[in-house]
């Protein structure tokens, strides 16, 4: 019997990678012990029991960013998150330990290094994060989740992905997805999203500029965020919800989509071949728009300003595309070829080679 520590959270991004390896896991072997090691403050913390596995906890210790009271208290702090680690494992007879990311992920790799133990980083964004920079250094394996993303000795294994995504066809469910909205199967879909809180942005553009859509001869299927209070038209052709829990649904129905590019999006978006328009956010280090940067190459995507994007813009710039169905069936072939829904697969092949070198 194996038994994996996946270490991260904190976050979707880096939770949802992390239950995509867990399930696979458990599928392959049931009687191998998969443990998640995360904090208690993070989203893992809901979710990790949910999808019924143990969460070892580890305590939450933020890097300094200057020098005052924490950064004085961190060396310290951090020695006692790298023996809690040691401890687990120890505990548990971990064979392997795998991280992707966040506040979990930096004692683990330190601990599990000390312990003797073999450790794989996954990192989800082309921007890497401060954990996983240190630790590509001494791991067995890195996998990146994008082309060109700075870890060393790195290799591209594409995002584990959610099931429903990964199982997804498209063609067989668009009848399905048409119904679920009120949509017209028969008709091109433009799907506006900007991801889980949704994007104040997005809505704003699309709520100066959904008449010009439709008469493009297109229908809208816009989610708008759970706590947005855009007001809904009540048109035919126009679908505005506010929360989408079948989004294989919602990607089933779009012909082009216009959507914010984080790590998940673009992951899912490019392993499904549909065209986009992303608008990266603009606040954070970037990583947004660096997560699009593979596709918008391939000729999958293309990059569209946050600070200049309104009713104007889509006006300018998204109506036109929506008439140029050449140009579009040209996105799509590229899209068809800039992802890959073995992420997880690949993934596993790399805690699989640094089990057989340990």
């Amino acid at each position: 019997m194996t038994s994996y520590l996946l270490a991260g959270g904190g976050t979707a991004g880096h939770v949802n990678p992390l239950l995509a390896v867990a399930d696979a896991l458990r599928e392959r072997v049931p009687d191998d012990s998969v443990l998640v090691l995360g904090t208690a403050e993070g989203l893992e913390s809901r979710l990790v029991p949910e999808r019924g596995y143990e969460l070892l906890i580890v305590d939450k210790v933020p890097f300094p960013r200057r020098p005052n009271r924490q950064a004085a208290a961190f060396p310290g702090r951090f020695r006692r998150a790298i023996a809690q680690v040691r401890e687990h494992i120890r505990r548990h007879d971990i064979d392997v330990v795998v991280g992707f990311g966040g506040y979990a992920s930096a004692p683990a790799y330190v601990a599990a290094r000390r312990e003797g133990v073999p450790f794989v980083v996954h990192e989800a964004n082309a921007k890497p994060g401060l954990a996983n920079v240190l630790g590509a250094r001494r791991a067995a394996a890195v996998g990146v989740a994008f082309e060109g993303t700075p870890l060393r000795g790195s290799e591209v294994v594409g995002m584990p992905l959610r099931r429903e995504v990964i199982a997804l066809d498209r063609t067989a469910a668009r009848a399905e997805a048409a119904e679920h909205f009120g949509l017209d199967a028969q008709r091109p879909v433009l799907l506006v999203f900007g991801g889980s809180l949704g994007a104040q942005r997005l809505n704003e553009a699309l709520a100066d500029s959904w008449q010009d859509i439709l008469a493009a001869g297109w229908q809208l299927l816009h989610v708008t965020g759970e706590r947005s209070d855009l007001a809904d038209p009540g048109v035919d052709g126009y679908a505005l919800r506010r929360y989408v829990d079948r989004m294989d649904l919602a990607f089933a129905l779009a012909d082009l989509i216009v959507s914010r590019s984080g790590s998940a999006t673009v992951s899912e978006i490019s392993a499904l071949g549909i065209p986009a328009l992303y608008v990266p956010y603009s606040v954070g280090n970037g990583e947004q728009r660096l997560n699009a940067a593979s596709a918008v190459a391939a000729g999958a995507a293309e990059l569209l300003d946050d600070a200049t994007f309104d009713g104007d813009a889509v006006r300018r710039i998204v109506v036109p595309l929506l008439g140029d169905q050449a140009r579009i069936d040209r996105m799509a072939a590229a899209a068809a070829t800039a992802g890959t829904r073995n992420g997880t697969e690949n993934v596993i092949t790399l805690i699989d080679r640094a089990l057989h070198a340990a």
